[in-house]
C-alpha cells in the first residue's frame, strides 16, 4: 500500500482486515504451478525419429527469462538456480507488479 493507499480510519482499517481474513480462508486451497522453459514445433515425422541422446532445439535463448503460471495463468518470470543437487526457479519479475 502507497501513502495515499494507507487506510486512515478505524473503518477503513477495519475493511481491511476482514478482507485479509476472507483471503485466509482460501490460502490452503493446493495450486499447480507450470515452469515452462521453452516449447518446438516439429512435424509428426521428426518426433518419430527422436530417441536417447536426441537434442532438441527450443524457441528462448539461454538466459531469456522462464515463463511461470498458475492454472495457465502467466504469473511470474524467473530463472534457472540450483539448490542441493536439485533444480528451482528465482522468481525475477511478478506479473501485474
Amino acid at each position: 500500500m502507497t501513502q495515499e493507499e494507507t487506510p486512515n480510519s478505524a473503518e477503513e482499517i477495519e475493511k481491511v482486515q476482514q478482507k485479509v481474513n476472507e483471503l485466509s480462508l482460501i490460502t490452503d486451497v493446493p495450486l499447480e504451478m507450470i515452469v515452462t522453459l521453452g516449447g518446438a514445433d516439429m512435424m509428426l515425422q521428426e518426433l518419430l525419429l527422436l530417441q536417447v541422446g536426441s537434442v532438441i532445439e527450443l524457441d528462448k535463448l539461454a538466459g531469456e527469462p522462464l515463463d511461470i503460471s498458475v492454472k495457465q495463468r502467466p504469473v511470474a518470470k524467473g530463472e534457472v538456480v540450483v539448490i542441493n543437487e536439485k533444480f528451482g526457479v528465482r522468481m525475477t519479475d511478478i506479473i501485474g507488479s
